[in-house]
């Protein structure tokens, strides 16, 4: 079977791509841009918060070795699917979650995995995590790709201090290994 893709908003771009980067089955993950209406967005006005793309990265995988259900897993344990605002120290819609679908099947096990979030009671408050037909997805200027590995020390203090780290131990220790 040919390989897939799959996208997902989470916050920061940089803190998405290190926990499916080594998955088995994911060929590729790419930061970059995705949602909104300037074509070819730069990572300066993306985060002036006008032209409506948030930070994402889109995964190429392999739905045989990691499937879609198993890539949705690992993204809600990665964020805090209750803040509308963005994403720990990164404030503004360009740092907002979301799922970008790429077809009919991934739309429904988005919504069903979300859903099957809703009633865990795992939050109090709503989960506002949304669900979209992908748009175009610009891929992010090269300094952004791989930071974690690139930069893996300011990475690791970003992660750490930006509230992320704690939150995924607090929230979502045991979900996903």
């Amino acid at each position: 079977m040919p390989t897939k893709q799959a996208t997902f908003a989470g916050g920061c771009f940089w803190c998405m791509v290190s926990p499916f980067d080594e998955q088995p089955g994911i060929d590729r993950v790419v930061s970059g841009y995705t949602g909104g209406h300037k074509v070819n967005p730069t990572y300066e006005e993306v985060c002036t918060n006008t032209t409506g793309h948030l930070e994402a990265v889109q995964i190429t995988y392999d739905p045989n070795v990691f499937p879609y259900e198993k890539l949705l897993s690992l993204f809600w344990s990665q964020i805090d699917p209750t803040d509308p605002s963005g994403q720990f120290h990164d404030r503004g819609e360009s740092y907002q979650t979301a799922i970008f679908y790429h077809d009919e099947e991934q739309k429904q096990l988005a919504e069903k995995s979300k859903e099957s979030l809703e009633k865990s009671g795992k939050f109090h408050n709503p989960i506002v995590t949304e669900i979209r037909p992908a748009a175009e997805f610009f891929e992010a200027e090269a300094y952004h790709q791989d930071y974690h590995r690139k930069n893996p020390l300011h990475y690791k203090l970003y992660h750490k201090g930006s509230g992320r780290a704690d939150f995924i131990n607090r929230h979502w220790r045991n979900e996903f290994s």
